[in-house]
C-alpha cells in the first residue's frame, strides 16, 4: 500500500516536474517524505532467514 502511494508520487512529481510546474515546493515536499519513508521501511524489514 504504501509503496503504490510513493509510485505515484513519483510520477506526480516527474509530470510535474517536466511537464507543468503545478505545486512546486509541495509536491518536491511530498516526494521527499515519500522518500524518506521508504528507505525507513527498507531498513526496518526483519532479516529473513531461510
Amino acid at each position: 500500500m504504501l509503496e503504490a502511494i510513493i509510485v505515484i508520487l513519483v510520477v506526480l512529481w516527474a509530470l510535474g516536474f517536466f511537464a507543468v510546474h503545478i505545486g512546486g515546493a509541495f509536491i518536491h515536499l511530498l516526494l521527499l517524505i515519500a522518500l524518506v519513508v521508504l528507505v525507513i521501511r527498507l531498513f526496518a524489514r526483519p532479516a529473513v532467514v531461510p
